[in-house]
């Protein structure tokens, strides 16, 4: 019985000299390691904000490395210098010295403070909000100006476009004369210029661009977007509802609008590229019915024969498919010889 008495308090001794030495080894790695952070500034517990901060300057004048000579002295120096710094860092810090001061109570803990210590070191300086705020700024910055420049674009090639130009130019010839009259003759130079601006003008007032290359929007940006989210989502919910109170429950005929939806979904295209095509050919649609199921389904048919009929009869289509009979799979382009 002494035997086993004997060796249960040896086991239990070998474990706390265990324990201790790996605690030992930890404390190094974090705040201000085996030494107490308070005693290396000369403060206490109590101590104020001003109080440490006081000590500090004081401490960290008294120890600067660039007040000593001799590389000796001087290597101390930096040492203390490192100590007093890394103290001051974690006791001026209220949420940092709270945990330390937690610590210090409760060694015990020691491993959930080791993964405070370091959760709190790897966490983000910057508030996550700002930068969440700041790169949707810089996305809707992008993004409109992208969309001006997609816009710029198409102005740019509707001006070269003989049927529009050719209007726009005989409104252009117009106003140039008229102000040529007006404030006196210009030269040939100056009235090309304003003539293009007039051009422009006039292709912009009576352009309806619509689909990618429509003119931008405040209200298409992604900060406008995020903002009406949740007038968008309550929007949706509200169409959708009708539509099955109307469309699905009370059977009534479908209006333009549905009927246009329903043939955008069949396409599968997206509003913007279908807001692109033209209304003569829109009316096209509505005038052979698509917007039902089977209608469309044979009419997607008919174009599609008439497409590869369309690449059969292309010459660079019909070499292609002669270079893939013979050699398979490769790289060759339309343009190849």
């Amino acid at each position: 019985m002494p035997r086993l008495y004997i060796g249960f308090v040896l086991i239990c001794l070998v474990y706390h000299l265990s324990t201790a030495s790996a605690h030992d080894h930890l404390l190094e790695g974090i705040y201000c390691g085996k030494a107490n952070c308070y005693e290396v500034l000369g403060v206490t517990r109590e101590a104020t904000k001003n109080e440490i901060a006081k000590n500090y300057r004081q401490l960290a004048k008294k120890f600067h490395p660039d007040l000593h000579r001799g590389e000796e002295k001087k290597k101390e120096a930096e040492e203390k210098f490192k100590e007093i710094a890394t103290a001051y860092e974690i006791l001026r810090d209220e949420e940092e010295r709270s945990d330390y001061d937690y610590m210090l109570d409760n060694p015990q803990e020691y491993y959930a403070h080791y993964y405070r210590y370091y959760r709190r070191r790897m966490a983000p300086k910057v508030d996550v909000r700002i930068v969440l705020a700041v790169t949707i700024t810089i996305i809707s910055i992008i993004q409109y100006y992208s969309a001006w420049s997609k816009y710029d674009t198409a102005i740019k090639y509707f001006m070269t476009v003989p049927k529009y130009r050719n209007r726009a130019l005989d409104i252009a010839k117009a106003e140039t004369k008229e102000s040529q009259t007006k404030k006196g003759k210009k030269s040939k130079a100056e009235l090309k210029v304003e003539q293009d601006m007039i051009i422009r003008r006039v292709i912009e007032e009576n352009m309806d661009i619509k689909g990618a290359y429509a003119k931008p929007e405040i209200k298409d940006i992604l900060w406008i977007q995020l903002i009406i989210f949740p007038y968008t989502v309550g929007y949706y919910i509200y169409w959708y509802l009708r539509w099955l109170w109307k469309f699905t429950i009370l059977k009534q005929p479908y209006g333009i609008e549905e009927k246009l939806y329903l043939i955008r979904k069949y396409m599968k295209l997206g509003q913007h590229q279908f807001d692109a095509l033209e209304e003569k050919e829109r009316q096209e649609f509505l005038d052979e019915e698509l917007w039902i199921k089977e209608n469309f389904e044979v009419w997607k048919e008919i174009k599609d024969e008439e497409t590869k009929k369309a690449l059969a009869e292309n010459n660079k289509y019909k070499q292609y498919r002669r270079y893939i009979k013979q050699h398979g799979v490769g790289r060759m382009t339309f343009d190849d010889s």
